[in-house]
């Protein structure tokens, strides 16, 4: 009797265990589905509450295949500014232009003079001249400072992509949203609590250690991932809020796209 007491505990224990990695491979499937353009299997299951705590980890994956595109660039001896912009251009596609999209509705919302009325310009799917010269001031600074590292490219574009991702998480769990529904109040309805930031942070420091273990001359690097991209990330969010009393799927775009183009210029110079 007792041994099949035992037998049941630990049936119910793996039993438990494993619905939980379905849950957390679920939640990981719908990220990768929503914030890439990379093919999910149609036989996988899908769970999109609570999918933006997995965002940081989303993009150091994308980070990861930016870096692998990159070295394969330079195997073939691409130009170093021709492959820096190859591999924006790969960044773009591989996210669909999701952020980027969020940041060009953004920037014409804040060109208008009037609070009242930057929601319903950002809102309006028409492209103005505004959102036009902040799409291309991110891509240019993007370029610019990646074409500027000569070495730790791969784990950079992880580090930012990571960090830019962490910022988005940031802004969901610190302010309001200002919409009633849209892409983004998935995340705001489905955010637990502010310890969701927690995993992303440790992982995205864990990257920084990896990259002092590779190169041990890097510390100021390491240190520069870790300080400037959770300052930059945090700060970002905190801009657009101060801009808008809010944010919405726009700007949570924005602050990705933001970040990571400020953080690749912070660790270019570094």
């Amino acid at each position: 009797m007792r041994e099949n007491r035992r037998v049941r505990r630990v049936v119910k224990f793996v039993q438990t265990k494993v619905a939980r990695l379905g849950t957390l491979g679920s939640g990981l499937a719908a990220a990768i589905a929503f914030y890439t353009c990379l093919p999910v299997p149609l036989s996988w299951t899908l769970e999109f509450r609570g999918i933006a705590r997995y965002a940081p980890f989303v993009g150091v994956a994308i980070g990861a295949m930016l870096g692998l595109l990159d070295v394969l660039l330079q195997l073939l001896a691409m130009p170093g500014l021709t492959r820096s912009t190859l591999v924006i251009v790969a960044w773009i596609g591989i996210t669909g232009g999701l952020h980027l999209d969020g940041a060009i509705d953004t920037g014409d919302g804040l060109a208008v003079q009037e609070p009242h009325r930057r929601l319903e310009v950002m809102a309006d799917s028409v492209t103005g001249a505004f959102g036009v010269m902040a799409a291309v001031a991110l891509i240019a600074l993007k370029v610019a400072a990646l074409s500027d590292l000569s070495a730790n490219r791969a784990v950079v574009l992880m580090a930012v992509a990571g960090w830019g991702r962490w910022g988005q998480l940031v802004a969901i769990a610190r302010y309001p949203y200002l919409k009633v529904s849209g892409k983004g109040a998935i995340h705001q309805d489905s955010m637990g609590s502010p310890w969701d930031l927690l995993p992303g942070f440790l992982f995205l420091v864990a990257l920084s250690g990896v990259q002092l273990w590779l190169d041990g001359n890097s510390w100021i690097l390491a240190a520069g991932m870790v300080t400037g991209g959770s300052a930059i990330a945090i700060l970002t969010g905190a801009w657009f809020n101060y801009k808008l009393g809010g944010h919405t799927g726009d700007t949570y775009g924005a602050v990705v796209e933001w970040t990571e183009a400020l953080l690749l210029c912070l660790l270019a110079g570094l």
